[in-house]
């Protein structure tokens, strides 16, 4: 059973070929030679009907001889005692005056010695009167001459009594032998006394347009065979940039994903099929790029939270176990440990807070918007800042008027967010923070400066991924998780606005928000 569907599978790729270079091959000989077989069957229409024409001019020629020499009756100066020299070189009897009344059998043995003085062995030649009485005038000596019908003979003569007639036909004989004939008055115009039908075997004409039609045919084949030879190479020529891409498909993997095809190879259909695949290799590597980095920050992610999760945990667990040890007792141990315990588990509220609040804005920020001026939004949160920046300067500069549709609580966060890492970059003594608001036609721009230790340039393309830290020795006291910059970033983009920080070291930093202006704006998914 698995042998016969074997062989089947073998007979379906034979019959429909899987190569693009074989179909390609096969459908271009097979569309030559229909085109050529077309050419052979008009060819042979054309030549035939061509060799027929000519021969029925030729036979249509014999109208200058005399009429005496087919034997006609009545045709001769001396209508009534025309005899007509055989082959035998015996007279024929005398013809009776009336051709109607003729009493002339075809091919009798009485009368066999009267053929005519012209004759070929390949024509027949045949009599017809006025009254429709058919006399065949090469009889056994040559070839029969092939009968009409009455009707169409009636109309032959009445063509020629118009002048109208011309051509010929293609009739069979008596014997099935096929003849072509054709046809002419036995009397002048003004004195026609019946038709004179003439035929011509067909067989030399068919021999001839079948050695034509052979001679094609041999010429077709050897054009096809020398088609063959010359197209392969042209073929596998044409498919070499197609079979350069499958193989150059075959090194990409998804370690090499910035391999690219050449977009200018000669042809129209392959360049646009190389500029597709370079398009779904570019999105493909940006997407793989970006699946490599969702798994790495989330791995760092995890591994970050864990971090700081764990801290608190653990302190807030040592301080169990000292109390559990019989510090509890003790009531200043006790409210030590107590207070430790409520400082760690705070942090940690604040951290899972945090999280969720991120994990809010990745989904769908649910932010209430509302027209909100910026001026005065800062202006409420100056006396918490500068209680915040204990003994450090804060500065605010701040346009009127700027208005926009923001939701007020987030916007503060962002300001509370990015004053605070401020407060945390500068020195107690020296510190100085300025807090700018301007505006564009556009958008409103808040920035916060500051005077600090600033930011290294390795470290600025990732200040506000999730747990970074561009100082690794700082400790938890000196800062947060290191989620604030990720919570204002959010908060920013759900607001269709972003921030941008510039830095140099020494020379402080600067977190520059900008947010539209006068827009609503649809919340992103």
């Amino acid at each position: 059973m698995s042998r016969l569907k074997l062989i089947q599978s073998r007979i379906r790729s034979a019959a429909a070929p899987r190569s693009l270079r074989i179909q390609l091959l096969s459908r271009s000989l097979l569309v030559l030679a229909a085109l050529l077989l077309l050419i052979g069957a008009l060819q042979y229409v054309i030549m035939k009907d061509f060799l027929y024409k000519n021969q029925a001019e030729t036979l249509l020629q014999m109208r200058g001889l005399p009429k005496e020499l087919f034997g006609i009756p009545g045709a001769g100066p001396e209508r009534l005692n025309i005899r007509v020299q055989g082959f035998s070189g015996e007279a024929a009897p005398a013809v009776p005056a009336d051709p109607a009344a003729s009493t002339v059998e075809k091919n009798s043995s009485d009368n066999s010695g009267d053929r005519p003085l012209l004759f070929l062995p390949d024509m027949s030649i045949a009599y017809i009167s006025e009254s429709g009485m058919f006399t065949d005038l090469t009889g056994a000596a040559g070839m029969v001459s092939p009968r009409l019908s009455a009707e169409k003979y009636a109309a032959l003569l009445e063509q020629f009594e118009h002048r109208v007639h011309g051509g010929y036909e293609v009739v069979q004989d008596e014997t099935g032998r096929e003849q072509l004939v054709v046809f002419r008055p036995a009397g002048g115009p003004g004195a026609q006394y019946g038709l004179i039908q003439i035929g011509k075997d067909t067989a030399p004409l068919q021999s001839i347009v079948l050695r034509q039609l052979l001679t094609f045919a041999g010429l077709s084949a050897v054009a096809l065979a020398c088609g063959l030879m010359l197209y392969l190479p042209l073929l596998r020529r044409t498919l070499h940039p197609l079979n350069r891409m499958v193989r150059t498909v075959e090194e990409i993997n998804a370690g090499n994903l910035s391999i690219r095809f050449p977009s200018r190879q000669g042809q129209t259909e392959i360049d646009a099929l190389a500029q597709s695949f370079n398009g779904m290799l570019e999105r493909l590597e940006i997407s793989f790029e970006g699946e490599r980095e969702a798994k790495e920050q989330m791995r760092r992610f995890i591994a970050d939270a864990s971090h700081e999760l764990r801290t608190p945990l653990t302190s807030i667990h040592g301080f169990l176990e000292v109390l559990l040890r019989g510090a509890a007792a003790n009531p200043e141990q006790l409210q030590a440990s107590l207070k430790s315990m409520l400082g760690e588990s705070t942090r940690m509220k604040k951290l899972v807070e945090d999280l969720l609040l991120l994990a809010k804005l990745d989904r769908q920020p649910e932010l209430e918007l509302r027209e909100t001026r910026l001026d005065s939004l800062v202006s409420e949160m100056e006396p918490h800042l500068r209680m915040l920046a204990k003994e450090r300067r804060a500065r605010f500069v701040l346009t009127g008027g700027v208005t926009g549709m923001y939701d007020d609580n987030a916007i503060k966060q962002v300001i509370l967010n990015l004053f605070s890492n401020a407060v945390q970059h500068t020195d107690p003594g020296k510190g100085l923070i300025t807090v700018t608001l301007t505006a564009t036609p556009k958008e409103a721009v808040l920035s916060i400066r500051d005077n600090g230790c600033g930011i290294p340039p390795e470290h600025l393309p990732h200040v506000f991924d999730r747990f970074y830290r561009s100082d690794a020795s700082r400790t938890r006291s000196q800062g947060g998780a290191g989620l604030g910059l990720s919570i204002s970033q959010s908060i920013a983009e759900a607001h269709g606005g972003e921030i941008r920080v510039m830095s140099q070291p020494g020379a402080g930093t600067a977190f520059e928000v900008r947010l539209p202006l006068n827009a609503r704006r649809e919340l992103r998914s």
